[in-house]
């Protein structure tokens, strides 16, 4: 097979050597495809001097930059890297207020116990519709200039059927990953009577917000809720259609890693505190790629949360070694991990959790689409979507070589220059 055809879709072979609408980025020094086994092989497959083609927002041909069809436009990315759009599979976007007090606080050596979360639920209730959706777009906006081009988003500082289910419709509005939290912590009014909120969340609350979500999440942690009530709240999501995605095991160990893998959670998140059985569990179900990423639990890992909490950080290396596929994400949200930048998690990921550069942009990348369950972001092959990133830099080491700098050039979402 020439190089030329060796990451190309059937419809090149059947189009004219000019295509409308057809967008080529071109001159490329090094190309992270994620397709392993090609160009220089590794999980990133790294290309050099390549050209990549897009049309009507689907990558349709890759390769030598010398065989490169001719298109209607052309992008020159002048010999820097190019590599898939980020993929962050875990963000809190729907809020009001900030908690910037309480980070001072933690700064000043308060520890972080998740209780703030109610004061961002007051303020998210008290607040309209259309200042919800102005932080969302904003964020959105924000996280889509540092190079996210997919990002899932949770509801959760509503905590009543209503609010719950207005924060994933406006969700919905910038997010086809939107994720159902109705149980991230029994609201103040609720404080004595959890069996109560569960049956609420389950019922009322899961009927109106599943019409707006793809998935269901419950935070299964100390102060929280328990395996059995997370159990219960996962298994009626299932009921309604809905993937499982877990908070776990962040503030200490827990059951909410084996729970997860038990029901088998897409991913769970934080992954902070592991026993060597919740390794085990997670590296079983890592069964090899003819698969398919439905049978993987991955751990989404949050370093933003660490740095924003003083927390210890995950320990990737244990998790990695041991052939769990691991993600990393933002875990935006206003109290714990106010930040959308991937970069930025690439950079502590590589610094502070012992991965590679090339572990952690997989991560980030591939292993985000992962988590969403997702084939067609996360990667630049034909019959992707065209989301894709050109760095100011010559490869993708730079993300974690040159931490704090703005290096993402430009970026092309759904085939479309941003």
């Amino acid at each position: 097979m020439s190089a030329r055809s060796e990451l190309a879709s059937p419809a090149v072979a059947n189009r004219s050597r000019h295509s409308v609408g057809s967008l080529l980025v071109d001159n490329i020094g090094e190309l992270v495809t994620n397709v392993a086994g090609t160009g220089e092989g590794g999980p990133l497959g790294i290309r050099r001097r390549a050209a990549v083609l897009v049309e009507q927002g689907e990558v349709i041909w890759v390769g030598p930059s010398g065989d490169a069809p001719a298109a209607d436009r052309r992008i020159d990315a002048d010999g820097a890297a190019v590599l898939p759009g980020f993929v962050d599979s875990h963000a809190h976007l729907v809020f009001a207020g900030d908690r910037a007090t309480e980070f001072a606080a933690r700064m000043a050596g308060q520890p972080y116990t998740g209780g703030g979360i109610r004061t961002t639920v007051g303020a998210t209730r008290a607040a309209s519709d259309g200042e919800l959706r102005t932080t969302v777009r904003r964020l959105r906006a924000e996280a889509l200039r540092q190079g996210t081009t997919t990002i899932e988003i949770k509801s959760g500082y509503g905590l009543t059927v209503a609010d719950e289910a207005r924060s994933l419709r406006i969700a919905a509005e910038v997010s086809e990953e939107t994720t159902f939290l109705g149980a991230h912590v029994v609201p103040a009014e609720y404080a004595d009577r959890p069996d109560e909120y569960v049956g609420l969340v389950c019922g009322p609350m899961l009927a109106a917000a599943a019409p707006y979500a793809r998935w269901i999440d419950v935070f299964c942690e100390r102060g929280a809720f328990d395996a059995d009530h997370a159990r219960a709240i996962l298994a009626c999501g299932q009921a309604m259609g809905l993937g499982v995605r877990m908070h776990a095991n962040q503030l200490g160990p827990g059951p909410g890693v084996q729970l997860g893998v038990e029901l088998g959670a897409a991913s769970v998140d934080h992954c902070t505190h592991l026993t060597d059985a919740d390794i085990d569990a997670l590296a079983s179900t890592a069964v090899d790629a003819q698969a398919g990423p439905e049978t993987t639990t991955v751990a989404t890992l949050l370093p933003g949360a660490e740095f924003s909490t003083r927390s210890p950080y995950p320990d990737a290396r244990r998790l990695l070694d041991a052939g769990v596929t691991v993600a990393l994400a933002t875990d935006c949200n206003p109290g714990s991990s106010y930040t959308s930048s991937m970069p930025f998690c690439i950079a502590l990921a590589v610094r502070e959790m012992r991965m590679t550069p090339a572990e952690a942009v997989w991560a980030a990348t591939a292993g985000g689409a992962r988590a969403l369950r997702r084939t067609d972001v996360g990667v630049l092959r034909p019959g992707a979507r065209a989301d894709l990133i050109i760095l100011d830099a010559p490869s993708h080491l730079h993300l974690a070589y040159r931490p704090g700098v703005p290096l993402i050039r430009q970026v092309l979402h759904n085939g479309v220059p941003r």
